[in-house]
């Protein structure tokens, strides 16, 4: 009865086993990052069925043998330790079970008599209301193991490096007796001491007959190492992220891969040593069976404040250059738009007033649907999202799990397709997963009770056809960042992207097995001048491909069986088959998706030429009879016509067998003349040039396009240099000796060109 009462008088308070610390965990159980609680504790919540038996054979056997006998005081150790003390005069051995040690763990007690007293009776509370399992489980994370750590679990891996399960019988030894005097003994300050204190419990083990003379002498060898005492910080933001979202919950499991996660840490932090300072970097590493993440790096370095390293960039905005490319292209082949080799122009065209440039200014002329996206030009993509429509476009990425973040009242527009948007890198790794999985995309999953959440984006045969595209980058297109990078990971689709101002710098890779994003830019949106993607993230994405388990990294995936190799022609692009070889000028071999083999687009804009098929009727010169006009031997013909736009970048043959024939003299004119015809006036064909002598100026000329009534874009060697309305001079710098070519393009097609050369002074 009286125990009865002094038990409500003086109730017993046990930790409440929903506060303290939190600990985050690799899948494997790895501590990721630790939380101290609001007294600064590390503590990793476990229990003895995940801890080293070896350990609780010398926690037992040299604290309290008689744990599971006695009810919660030994007599025998009390008396035996007062008389100890009688004896020498001090405290030679405590007499304190375990169940002891942990009333005094969990309250504070005075080491006094009738602090001994109280320790007695809260013991005794202890056998009372708990079970010898949930005591154990209270010393096992609650026992004081020096500095701010408690536990075994957290001691375990504060000072070994290891979990608790995988001790050797001299760690083992080592952590039984740290909590007698946690200060003195921690084997990171007090080596020496701590060695001594191990070997005291070691020596105990073999008089006591557990452990055996062998295991004792290999114990003895091991010598006492510890790390200096510090908390884990591997994937530090993913940890904040999911202790922010689950701010009760003491341990935290998540689908991060220890060892890789800890890799790829290291290779970009000695990747980013070479870059600018205040550069930051992101990675994502995902599964693509399960959509696990295996790998998430949010920054560079967590706690540089002068890479904002508190900035997660796996989820911060961004725009994302051309990485969004891939799916434009896939959607264009579901609608039956194209084929992978379609005819695409590269060259200067204006959108309703948006004139999109290429990254390196310059323009290729005629290009397939396969090369302009492995090379990643722009007025092609932009051509295309054109016929896809932006509206449709956005609608379908945010169907796939990609939210484009556009201005405030901004309706989707053209400029998107090249970065005039923002997403994240973890929404971008998700789609991307939809070329390895048959056009469905889905959402990495950070812990393993997140849903697999997958949405459609692409058919299986558009996904099969784009990512065949993006593994098969030959190395000496622009993007192959260092020869023979490309060819060594042919297996790896991958693709780049560079935002305006060289602000992000992009890199995605998919493999079967695997999704890589890789993002390099500054937190703060400032410009990186010379960081782009080929050459900034290209190189980190393939070092990380490298570092990932390659069991099947081969491209297995079977080719659908709506998808087929068909040969068509240029420029008309319809089926070899059906198009006569007079009108076939390039015969390409391409992938065709449920047999559709869509004509070349029509020119936009475009009064006076038109690309396609022209049937005329022609005289016996071969000249050409309007409507109303008859002459001699008149009979029909057929020109297989290129877009005007492609004309100047066509060989002499392409270019003469495009052309039409002239009109017949008295026949009225029709629609079919370019309306403009124009020449090159400042300079003659084949002119020879010489920069003036001791100028450090770059050789400059005025020139005029004759004829010209809009406005003329004007090129040097392909590369855009400026603009001119009508016969309105321009000057344009030749900056370099040697040959170069001078293009003057009006908006329907009609164009001038001048091959000069320049002189060195």
């Amino acid at each position: 009865m009286t125990a009865l009462i002094l038990d409500r008088l003086f109730p017993l308070h046990l930790p409440a086993p929903d506060t303290g610390s939190t600990v985050v965990l690799a899948r494997d159980g790895t501590p990721l990052r630790a939380f101290a609680d609001s007294d600064g504790v590390w503590r990793y919540p476990t229990t003895a069925q995940k801890v080293s038996p070896l350990y609780l054979q010398a926690l037992l056997t040299y604290e309290d043998r008689w744990f599971y006998r006695h009810p919660g005081v030994n007599p025998y150790a009390l008396l035996r330790g007062a008389a100890g003390a009688l004896r020498h005069g001090r405290i030679v051995s405590g007499g304190s079970t375990l169940t002891m040690q942990v009333a005094r763990i969990i309250e504070p007690i005075p080491h006094t008599f009738m602090g001994k007293i109280m320790q007695i009776f809260r013991a005794l509370q202890l056998e009372i209301h708990l079970s010898k399992a949930q005591i154990l489980g209270l010393y096992l994370d609650h026992a004081p193991f020096g500095g701010p750590i408690q536990g075994v679990e957290a001691a375990s891996w504060a000072y070994l490096g290891k979990p608790a399960s995988k001790l050797s019988h001299a760690e083992a030894a080592l952590l039984a007796v740290l909590p007698q005097s946690p200060s003195m003994l921690r084997p990171d300050r007090h080596p020496d001491a701590a060695w001594h204190a191990r070997d005291k419990v070691l020596k105990r083990m073999r008089d006591e007959g557990v452990w055996t003379d062998a295991q004792i002498r290999d114990a003895h060898i091991e010598p006492v190492v510890a790390r200096s005492l510090r908390a884990p910080l591997s994937a530090a933001l993913l940890a904040e992220r999911l202790h922010r979202q689950q701010p009760q919950a003491r341990r935290i499991v998540t689908t991060i891969d220890a060892n890789l996660q800890r890799a790829v840490e290291d290779r970009v932090s000695d990747y980013l040593s070479r870059l600018p300072q205040r550069t930051s970097a992101a990675v994502l590493v995902v599964d693509n069976a399960t959509l696990e993440t295996r790998v998430y790096v949010g920054t560079a370095e967590f706690a540089d404040p002068l890479r904002l390293g508190h900035v997660d960039m796996v989820r911060a905005p961004r725009s994302p250059g051309s990485t969004l490319k891939p799916f434009l292209y896939g959607l264009a082949l579901d609608d039956g738009l194209i084929t992978s080799q379609s005819l695409l122009v590269d060259a200067p065209q204006d959108f309703n007033g948006y004139k999109p440039g290429n990254f390196d200014e310059s323009f290729s002329g005629p290009v397939s649907v396969a090369e302009a996206l492995q090379r990643s030009l722009n007025v092609p993509a932009v051509d295309v999202l054109d016929h896809v429509g932006p509206h449709r476009f956005v609608a379908r990425l945010a169907n796939g799990g990609i939210d484009l973040g556009l201005p405030q009242g901004a309706p989707p527009n053209l400029s998107i397709i090249l970065g005039g948007a923002s997403t994240r890198l973890e929404n971008l790794v998700g789609a991307y997963t939809a070329f390895a999985n048959g056009g469905i995309a889905g959402t990495p999953r950070y812990v393993p009770e997140q849903s697999k959440q997958q949405r459609h984006l692409l058919s299986p045969g558009a996904a099969w056809i784009i990512r065949d595209i993006l593994s098969t980058n030959p190395a000496d297109v622009e993007g192959a960042p260092l020869d023979g990078t490309v060819n060594r990971h042919a297996t790896v689709a991958w693709k780049t992207g560079t935002s305006y101002g060289y602000r992000d710098a992009w890199a995605i890779g998919v493999t079967d097995s695997w999704t890589v994003g890789v993002w390099i830019g500054r937190p703060d949106g400032t410009p990186s001048p010379g960081q782009y993607g080929a050459v900034t993230s290209l190189p980190l994405m393939f070092a990380v491909v490298d570092m990932l388990p390659n069991d099947r990294t081969a491209f297995h995936a079977p080719q659908p069986p709506n998808v087929q190799r068909v040969d068509i022609c240029w420029p008309l692009g319809g089926a070899a088959t059906t198009t006569s070889p007079a009108l076939c000028r390039q015969r390409r071999t391409t992938w065709s998706l449920d047999g559709a083999i869509p004509p070349t687009f029509a020119e936009r804009d475009i009064t006076a030429w038109s690309a396609g098929l022209i049937t005329l009727r022609i005289n016996a010169k071969g000249q050409r009879l309007s409507a109303s006009c008859h002459g001699k031997d008149e009979h029909n013909v057929q020109i297989a016509r290129w877009p005007a736009l492609a004309t100047p970048w066509l060989s002499t043959d392409d270019a003469a067998r495009s052309r039409l024939p002239p009109l017949a003299p008295g026949c009225a004119p029709d629609s079919l003349d370019v309306a403009n015809p124009i020449r090159i006036a400042g300079l003659t064909q084949g002119a020879r040039l010489r920069q003036a002598p001791n100028s450090a100026q770059p050789l400059r000329v005025t020139l005029q396009a004759l004829g010209a009534t809009g406005e003329v874009q004007w090129l040097l060697d392909g590369r855009l240099q400026g603009s001119s309305v009508g016969s309105a001079t321009i000057r344009l710098a030749l900056p370099q000796a040697g040959d170069h070519q001078i293009t003057a393009l009006t908006r329907d097609g009609a164009f001038a060109q001048l091959a000069v050369s320049v002189d060195k002074s």
